[in-house]
């Protein structure tokens, strides 16, 4: 009965079959993606290595475009890859298993079985990638972890030594807040640190774009905003309340209320509050609040606005980053580009950029994926960094991508980007609220311990500033040592288990 069983699940015709099927998904992989690829590359000549990544890229696109389920399961119950990992090696997986299927029916392969250096090369080329944009990987760990530098840090080195000592690879200043000689000053420390614990640490430095944020408000004291209620953000003046809106807030961008239309969603302080434009005029846009959490929520000065549904036309290079870029070039190894949704953004910051003279080695490039319009565009901004051959990383940057397409997106959201920049063989950077609670208070949640070992998978887990960093630093530097040992992307590595 079994050798009965064994030779119905090998029936030649039954194989010949599942050959066929797969080598028409490879024609077709391969047939779709040469056209995309010339559409994101241009005219540009792009060659080696570089290459090889936007065409693995193209072709993971063309094999998504497919529903491979019906496949997955006839291929996983032969014994085969079920193709549910082939992210950095899309056509070496396929010829793999095509040569497997080959071998089992005693004919020749279509396609040459790939050797171990092909088959692993998208992944030694994101590790090659990885190491020039953060630096070396320390020795317990493949994950780098990133650290946001407070204002204080300027003035105390021994913090900045003490995270280095725990574990932080990477500091992060963002230039949104305090000024050139604050950011000289972080910048030197970190160097003296990397010095004194003998391994060289990278500096991140974030340009902060246009910040799209309240500015002075208008309440009663100690009042707090619910559902149903109306606020009033103003372009320009004094915000002012009424009986009728009792909250009200200017905007740091005017075009903020001049580019809203009723019906548009607006969401504060990172989702806290959601509401919809209600009316629009003279400088002024009403907004209905939706949604808030659990006893509403303080209208308060200082805090993000997101407008889902509005394009605001905004150029994310403004002035102010224009004149911090000669500062971030002294002393940076990597730039955050903040607000970034198309290819020509990056032709706009390179502009800008080719303004200064050059450096020794070339400046790395971090785009921060905030925006709907930047998840859409993602593979053509990935092509444009890898024409203009700097290093090049990508953040998901969670809290503003959460409030810009909705909390209950973001997780399915955050794989994809995984997805797509390991196809293209680019490092990824977890960011947003890692570990967050202990941080700030000390104690982790258990909820949050789980979303630190998920973010394993990205090459950088960046941690906010707070209290408790240094002890987030050594928990996050010991977890992820121990997640290595389980998982490497999204492959399970099973390493012999001891609780049992």
């Amino acid at each position: 009965m079994l050798q009965h069983a064994v030779e119905n699940a090998l029936r030649p015709d039954d194989l010949a079959d599942l050959s066929e099927e797969l080598s028409a998904l490879r024609h077709d992989i391969a047939k779709q993606g040469a056209p995309m690829l010339g559409g994101l590359l241009g005219a540009d000549p792009l060659a080696g290595d570089k290459r090889a990544g936007l065409e693995n890229l193209c072709h993971y696109l063309s094999l998504r475009h497919h529903d491979l389920r019906p496949l997955q399961r006839k291929l996983m119950r032969r014994g085969l890859s079920s193709l549910g990992r082939l992210e950095s090696r899309v056509l070496p997986t396929i010829d793999a298993v095509l040569a497997a299927l080959a071998a089992m029916r005693g004919v020749d392969p279509q396609f040459a079985s790939p050797s171990e250096g092909e088959f692993f090369r998208g992944e030694n080329l994101l590790a090659q990638a990885t190491d020039e944009l953060f630096g070396l990987p320390r020795a317990n760990r493949r994950g780098r972890i990133m650290v946001t530098l407070p204002s204080e840090a300027a003035s105390r080195p021994d913090f900045i030594l003490d995270l280095a000592r725990r574990g932080m690879d990477v500091a992060r200043i963002n230039c949104a807040h305090d000024d050139e000689q604050a950011w000289t000053e972080m910048a030197r420390h970190v160097r003296a640190a990397g010095t004194d614990i003998g391994r060289r640490l990278t500096i991140l430095m974030d340009i902060a774009g246009p910040k799209i944020r309240t500015e002075a408000v208008a309440t009663e004291k100690g009042s707090r905003i619910e559902t149903g209620d109306l606020l009033r953000l103003v372009a320009k003046g004094t915000p002012y309340a009424t009986p009728e809106v009792a909250f009200c807030a200017a905007v740091s961008l005017p075009e903020i209320v001049t580019r809203v239309s009723v019906g548009d969603r607006i969401r504060y302080d990172d989702g806290k509050l959601e509401g919809v434009i209600e009316s629009v005029g003279d400088g002024e846009a009403l907004v209905r609040i939706t949604h808030t959490k659990t006893g509403g929520a303080k209208l308060k000065a200082e805090k993000g606005l997101n407008l889902p549904d509005t394009a605001l036309g905004l150029s994310p290079l403004t002035a102010k980053d224009q004149s911090d870029l000669a500062t971030i070039i002294r002393h940076a190894d990597m730039l955050g580009y903040s607000f970034v949704s198309r290819a020509d953004d990056i032709d706009l910051l390179e502009e800008a950029l080719g303004e200064h003279p050059p450096r020794e080695h070339a400046l790395g490039l971090i785009a921060k994926i905030e925006q709907p319009q930047a998840v859409t565009n993602l593979p053509a901004l990935i092509a444009r960094a890898r024409c203009r051959n700097r290093p090049f990383g990508v953040m998901i940057a969670r809290g503003d991508l959460a409030a810009e397409i909705g909390f209950e997106r973001v997780a399915e959201m955050q794989e994809e980007i995984l997805w797509i920049c390991e196809a293209a063989f680019v490092p990824t950077v977890w960011a947003t609220q890692v570990l967050e609670d202990l941080v700030k208070d000390g104690l982790p949640s258990r909820g949050e311990m789980t979303d630190a070992a998920m973010a394993a998978r990205a090459e950088c887990v960046m941690l906010n500033k707070g209290p408790a960093v240094g002890e987030a630093v050594s928990l996050l530097d010991s977890l992820l040592a121990r997640m290595d040992e389980h998982i490497f992307k999204k492959t399970p590595t099973l390493r012999a288990l001891k609780s049992w």
